[in-house]
């Protein structure tokens, strides 16, 4: 872009961009007119403040669409206005001031708020430069947090193996709600198999003994000897004495009624088990939905990635990692830099003839200013002075005017008074000579 001695006036039908760009400094082109070859400075100096307004609306789109969770249309209002906004700050920093050298409290002040807003413009920027490496890593926290809550609900929330489970500690958040759980059958089965061993070791106790008397009877059985008043075989006395006993043992024991209540208890422990093993197939299914409806709701929490989020994943990742801390702060530095530019610019170059013809308008305004004051001010006392004179020749005049009425009242009382007195003496002559 070349600078062109042509001024973009109204009227004049033409379009100066360089004027445009001037414009944006705060320069009086008037001024500017007498000094033209400093044209070109304040044109890139208008070039500069554009080039960070821009950069302020692509940091607030990023922002406000990663606000958003999308590329929208209304991401637009943000941007614009942010971009103005920036774009009248950097304008009303890098205003020439008259006498701007010799103060320089504003100068630190206008530094400073370039490097505050620099930074605010920065973050979104870098966030976006990383945003591979802090997307990946927020998604593996959301992961790591997701299975960390399904091992949690898992534990606290275990088959139950008896009527009263206890909760295991730190599992208040964790504990999901079932409308029936197995740990009631658990508990009959348990008593059942209990009672079923027992009674099975007496009953195979008793079996064995019982098997060893019938062997002891079959033994014995199988010998016969003559009878010797008949002479025929018989059995021996043992061989009946042996079947008594075994006939005793049996009726004694109850062997075959505790057989039968065996095999009923061991139906009633079969059944059981198989009411059990649906029971827990039930419940099992019940956690798996519980556990995968809490899943649901932290995902919907999870949905978008919010700023905060992008943030806090960013510190995270500079923690871990020197050379990704130093490059997250040099690119930070950068658009710090970037954005302090136009101060940095205006304010650390040396002044400009410009700035000199400024502060010596500026003084000679005051000058004048004073000036016009001090004559507006004698002109006031003048006139003042004015009214005060005529109001005391007024009064000077309304005073001699009440003494003059006063003497000639005085005068006609004192010319009556003496006609009343000749009038009584010529009264009193009369009356002495009748």
């Amino acid at each position: 872009m070349t600078d062109t001695p042509t001024t973009d006036r109204p009227g004049s039908g033409r379009f100066d961009p360089a004027r445009r760009l001037r414009a944006l400094t705060g320069v009086d082109e008037n001024l500017l007119d007498r000094v033209r070859y400093e044209r070109s400075r304040y044109t890139a100096l208008g070039g500069v403040v554009l080039g960070t307004s821009v950069i302020a609306a692509f940091s607030m789109w990023n922002f406000a669409t990663e606000a958003l969770g999308r590329a929208s249309f209304l991401a637009v209002i943000p941007t614009a206005i942010w971009m103005l906004f920036v774009l009248n700050l950097d304008r009303w920093l890098v205003t020439p001031q008259p006498n701007a050298r010799r103060r320089a409290g504003p100068l630190l002040l206008r530094l400073m708020i370039a490097l505050v807003l620099g930074a605010v413009v920065a973050e979104p920027l870098v966030l976006r430069i990383f945003a591979t490496a802090v997307e990946e890593r927020i998604r593996d926290d959301r992961n790591r947090a997701l299975d960390q809550l399904r091992g949690n609900l898992l534990r606290c929330n275990p088959v139950p193996s008896q009527t009263e489970a206890t909760t295991p500690p730190g599992c208040g958040r964790y504990v999901l709600s079932f409308g029936s759980t197995p740990g009631g059958q658990s508990d009959e089965l348990a008593a059942l198999r209990s009672d079923a061993a027992e009674l099975r070791k007496r009953v195979d106790r008793d079996t064995g003994r019982l098997e060893d008397i019938d062997t002891q009877v079959r033994d014995e059985c199988r010998q016969f000897i003559r009878n010797a008043s008949t002479g025929l075989l018989q059995r021996t006395s043992e061989c009946i004495r042996l079947r008594e006993k075994a006939r005793d043992y049996r009726s004694t024991h109850r062997t075959e009624e505790n057989e039968r209540r065996l095999a009923t208890m061991d139906g009633r422990i079969s059944k059981i088990e198989g009411k059990l093993t649906a029971s827990r197939g039930t419940f099992l299914q019940a956690r798996a939905d519980g556990i995968e409806q809490r899943l649901a709701q932290e995902r919907a929490k999870q949905k978008e990635i919010g700023v905060l989020e992008r943030m806090r994943a960013l510190d995270e990742l500079a923690s871990g990692n020197a050379v990704l801390f130093v490059g997250i702060w040099l690119v930070r530095a950068l658009f710090v830099l970037l954005d302090a530019l136009p101060v940095l610019v205006k304010f650390l170059s040396s002044e400009s003839t410009y700035d000199r013809m400024l502060t010596i308008e500026s003084n000679s305004a005051v000058k004048i200013h004073s000036e016009s004051v001090r004559l507006e001010e004698r002109r006031a006392i003048a006139d003042i002075e004015i009214a005060e004179n005529a109001i005391e020749q007024e009064v000077r005049r309304s005073r001699a005017e009440s003494e003059a009425a006063h003497r000639e009242h005085t005068a006609a009382m004192n010319i009556r008074v003496r006609q009343a007195v000749n009038s009584l003496e010529d009264e009193l002559r009369r009356t002495s000579a009748v």
